[in-house]
């Protein structure tokens, strides 16, 4: 089935048709008028790179360190929340596909699979959210040492929920639309039906259950998420993180140069540039426009990773250029994933990395480390 696909749009596609509307839509939106959603996509492919002739790039080594480990490309699979419902058991899916092309996964706090199942499957990363509930964001960081997870990665952008029209208008919450609709939505989607919501039970959400219990429903969820992100967190509780946290902590949704020196005060050993899909503030600035000034006021004093609208090789080529040690996925991923499970997610990644190797020889490099702003058309470059 993955054969149908040539690329990350065609996934989007494949997952639209397949997955229940209001599934989809939760995947695909953003908040509001979509306004940065659209940037992020459109300022990255602006960015023009300089193409070199006559270089010998027989040889392209695309591996690249991070955090202690060599991986395979300056790729990793970002966490999407809700991604253990857009196939069986989809983030323990993901995870395998993640791990046999050596790269790292990311699993979000609000996935359906539990940290514990998935790390059964493959090695992971583990993304945090800061609540109200101290206690389980304590529980939570044990879990993940408990788990072996490599990082731990604090999103910090969620201190108030952006409004997402879409999910309002497709009934997942606080919609004009109730319980009948999604049920009617699921009915329209048979295979999803009976590959996910029967053999792919139990339907809960495994991080959560301890708060929610076993028998939530998605509601119950979007509910739970409204009423407990915490909009008193400072510096001060990502300190209290790093004091209960060992390994390599990053923070997740930097967009301005100031907050990226504080996580490097913090004690963080990276951030990733991100708007958090452009799901929260409507109208802030792109992660591909935003990288350069947050890189550089950092300096390579921690880790610098990048997340928002990457939807080829070309375009992590841009990110790393721009200032990235690495580039993380999220819709791609998640697209090829509800569209044809593990299969998909190892199909797009060979295909980021087939792609990354031609933008590489093609801008005459052979080597990650070779990918800086000296391959960047800078009077071309609109997100610069």
């Amino acid at each position: 089935m993955a054969a149908r696909a040539a690329s990350v749009s065609d996934y989007r596609a494949l997952a639209k048709a397949r997955l229940p509307h209001f599934l989809f839509e939760y995947l695909d939106g953003g908040s509001y008028d979509e306004v940065t959603l659209k940037r992020n996509v459109e300022d990255l492919q602006s960015i023009a790179l300089k193409q070199r002739v006559l270089r010998d790039v027989s040889s392209i080594e695309t591996s690249t360190e991070l955090f202690g480990t060599r991986w395979a490309m300056p790729v990793g699979l970002g966490p999407v929340g809700l991604s253990g419902l857009y196939a069986r058991r989809g983030e323990v899916q993901a995870a395998r596909a993640a791990a046999e092309a050596n790269i790292p996964f990311t699993l979000s706090t609000l996935s359906a699979c539990s940290i514990t199942e998935v790390a059964r499957a493959a090695p992971l990363w583990f993304q945090l959210y800061i609540v109200k509930d101290r206690g389980f964001v304590s529980d939570m960081i044990a879990r993940a040492k408990e788990a072996g997870c490599g990082a731990l990665f604090l999103t910090v952008d969620l201190a108030v929920p952006g409004t997402r029209y879409r999910d309002y208008r497709a009934g997942l919450s606080g919609s004009m639309r109730g319980p009948l609709s999604r049920v009617r939505q699921v009915l329209q989607r048979p295979e999803w039906a009976w590959d996910v919501a029967v053999r792919g039970r139990p339907m809960t959400m495994g991080n959560l259950e301890p708060l929610l219990g076993s028998g939530a429903a998605l509601s119950d969820l979007m509910g739970w998420v409204s009423r407990n992100f915490d909009a008193s967190v400072t510096w001060k509780d990502v300190e209290w993180v790093r004091s209960q946290w060992g390994g390599p902590l990053i923070i997740k949704g930097i967009l301005d140069p100031d907050d990226a020196r504080g996580a490097a005060e913090s004690g963080a050993n990276g951030i990733v540039v991100s708007n958090h899909g452009g799901r929260q503030l409507d109208g802030a600035w792109s992660s591909a426009r935003a990288l350069p000034r947050v890189a550089d006021a950092i300096a390579g004093r921690i880790a610098v990773l990048a997340d928002g609208g990457v939807r080829s090789g070309l375009d992590v080529v841009r990110m790393v250029a721009s200032g990235a040690d690495f580039v993380l996925l999220g819709r791609a991923w998640a697209y090829a994933l509800a569209a044809c499970g593990q299969e998909g997610v190892a199909y797009i990644l060979r295909l980021i990395e087939a792609e990354l190797r031609v933008a590489m020889a093609l801008t005459g490099c052979s080597s990650i480390d070779q990918l800086n702003e000296e391959i960047l058309e800078r009077s071309g470059n609109q997100a610069q």
